[in-house]
């Protein structure tokens, strides 16, 4: 059987590190350099690669933000634009990991960051338990600045491939101290994993982080009041709130930076001087929302991190020397809109109820599950407030008897939790469809705008980035 994991062409990492040693690097770069006309590898040096991630983006979501953009805010997205820039590079991400046609996020970022597949499920180690040094760790020792920024707890899968090695993607507090002096701006959620005590004498993290140089912030005024050079900042325990939800909660809004401001405030450090950096860029929340079949949620989320890459494209729009990439790591079950109504004269007008929506699936499901004991009667009212749509009394059964971790007749097993149920009932108002609760295989989306922005032209194996980041940096 054919391995579909393993790319048809793939500069292996030991062979480039060995190349690199051997003073071969040049010849591995020669061969795929260009004419500086052709903006690919070779042309035009790098100073530095901002590295977006619209984690869990399927790429039916592009056309979507797009339609949603004008629809809410009279105006399209970054991201469009980028695409219809023919100045920029264009391609199609391979995102297998080496155990499954389709990736997580803790392999597909390892990927990135050490030039290998791994298995799902860990962060830099190979199938055979190698650790290997993530790009984080290489380039910091050629004096390259690193950020990590996202809207996930900063210690989660995506970010910590590029800065971190650990066998399971859920050890985030073994993940948090190999930041420390690697990462010079950390900014997103988990404060817990910082908090935790180290060594004999039970120091906070925290402390260790103001030891060695960091501002240390937790909250939306502190971070854009900073002037610390080194930052790190967690503003939520957990994952940052849904910008659905931030949007509807002042309180949420007050404290909680949006990814913009986040992603501004890693970038000005970066822009001054002229040291080399590397800054991944996540948008974590709309993978979440993918899994909770949360259109609403997905939504504003991939709008939020579009608001990222605007002012990322802004700031960099008269540098010559700055690489902005954007993509996803794996699609998330693939929601797209389907034909409403005769001759589909109705999907337009069904789309445009996502609108009304004011909480994440997320926050739905907390307070009803605060409840307990509640009606039907009552769930119909709270999704009609929250979500702008009614349940007819068998679908409020029926998500009453899957609260109560009880069956519903559900072909599609991936479909037959809450989650499934809901996004299903709320498909019957906004037109969306989904094909599960899970990642899929699909190609993601590559957009590059820059010096040597053509080496993510055409098909891009996932790790084959490491290498094209190396080249460029270290």
């Amino acid at each position: 059987m054919e391995d579909f994991t393993k790319p048809d062409i793939e500069i292996a990492r030991r062979d480039w590190l060995k190349a690199a040693a051997l003073g071969g690097a040049g010849s591995l770069i020669a061969q795929g350099a260009l004419s500086a006309e052709t903006g690919k590898a070779g042309a035009d040096k790098v100073r530095g690669v901002i590295f977006m991630v619209s984690d869990g983006m399927s790429p039916g979501v592009l056309t979507m933000a797009q339609a949603f953009s004008k629809l809410v805010r009279d105006r399209g997205t970054a991201w469009w634009d980028l695409l219809n820039d023919h100045g920029s590079a264009r391609g199609l991400m391979d995102t297998a990991s080496a155990n499954s046609m389709v990736t997580d996020s803790a392999a597909a970022s390892s990927s990135w960051g050490s030039g290998h597949r791994v298995n799902n499920g860990a962060i830099n180690f190979t199938p055979e338990g190698k650790e290997l040094e993530p790009i984080g760790k290489l380039l910091k020792k050629k004096g390259v600045k690193i950020g990590l920024v996202s809207t996930a707890t900063i210690t989660h899968a995506t970010p910590a491939g590029f800065a971190a090695s650990e066998k399971s993607r859920g050890d985030e507090v073994r993940i948090a101290p190999q930041y420390l002096d690697r990462v010079d701006v950390i900014l997103g959620g988990g404060t817990p994993f910082f908090t935790a005590k180290t060594g004999e004498g039970g120091k906070k993290l925290f402390e260790d982080f103001k030891a060695h140089g960091y501002g240390v912030v937790s909250k939306r005024a502190d971070l854009l009041a900073s002037k610390d050079a080194k930052l790190l900042g967690t503003f939520a325990n957990g994952h940052l709130p849904y910008t659905i939800d931030r949007n509807n909660n002042p309180a949420i809004a007050e404290v909680v930076p949006t990814l913009e401001e986040m992603s501004r405030a890693a970038l000005a450090r970066f822009l001054e001087g002229d040291a080399p950096f590397l800054l991944q860029i996540e948008g974590a929340r709309v993978d979440h929302a993918a899994h909770l079949n949360d259109i609403g949620g997905l939504l504003w989320d991939q709008l939020a991190f579009d608001d990222a890459l605007a002012a990322v494209l802004a700031l960099t729009a008269e540098r010559k020397d700055i690489l902005v990439v954007v993509t996803s790591d794996h699609g998330n079950s693939n929601p797209g809109l389907n034909g409403m109504g005769g001759s589909y004269s109705q999907s337009t007008p069904s789309f445009a109820r996502i609108k009304e929506m004011k909480a994440s699936h997320e926050r739905l499901f907390g307070e009803w599950r605060s409840v307990r004991d509640g009606t039907s009667e009552q769930l119909t009212a709270m999704i009609r407030a929250q979500l702008g749509f009614a349940l007819r009394p068998d679908q409020a059964d029926a998500l009453l008897e899957i609260f109560r971790n009880r069956p519903v007749v559900e072909w599609n097993e991936q479909l037959s939790k809450p989650e499934g149920l809901l996004g299903q009932f709320a498909g019957n108002h906004t037109g969306i469809g989904w094909v599960g609760t899970t990642h899929t295989s699909d190609p993601t989306l590559v957009s590059a705008r820059g010096p040597q922005a053509d080496r993510f032209s055409g098909m891009v194996v996932n790790s084959g980035v490491f290498g094209h980041l190396m080249e460029m940096l270290g």
